[in-house]
């Protein structure tokens, strides 16, 4: 979507999402091309993919601990 288009479905200013945008292109969660005057964003599926591995990594060792934890109060 074009940033106007986005701006038109959140309370924000357009330069209030561009600079949102721009945060998340640096964090490679988006990606944008030029057609003509306007970018367009895109969400970056690999991008996201890492981040899901991140936390996926995260929750995996969180619930790990955790049933040890319930396992070891349970005996």
């Amino acid at each position: 979507m074009a940033v106007g288009e986005l701006a038109a479905e959140f309370p924000m200013s357009r330069p209030a999402i561009s600079q949102h945008l721009r945060i998340l292109k640096d964090a490679k969660l988006v990606i944008d091309a030029p057609a003509g005057n306007r970018r367009y964003y895109s969400v970056d599926l690999e991008g996201v993919g890492r981040l899901r591995a991140y936390f996926d990594q995260f929750w995996d060792k969180a619930l790990a601990a955790f049933k040890r934890r319930v396992e070891k109060e349970s005996k």
